[in-house]
């Protein structure tokens, strides 16, 4: 398997997909609590959550690519 390794099997693809949904789920969730600290003025908090969701959004570039659902 090179670096861009894509997943052929049928049941890795069904939980690349799974785990996909509740990555995207879970970003939004954060990416929320994030601009409801940064409205309600409390900036330390809103920067740790925005630097977490910078981070989710990563980890869901990497499952779409081994998954072979972005380029």
């Amino acid at each position: 398997m090179g670096h861009h390794a894509r997943v052929q099997r049928r049941s890795e693809l069904a939980e690349l997909s799974s785990l996909t949904s509740t990555l995207e789920e879970l970003t939004r969730r954060v990416t929320a609590m994030a601009e409801t600290a940064r409205d309600q003025g409390d900036e330390d908090l809103a920067i740790e959550l925005f630097g977490a969701e910078r981070s989710l959004h990563g980890s869901l570039r990497r499952l779409r690519r081994v998954s072979g659902l972005s380029p």
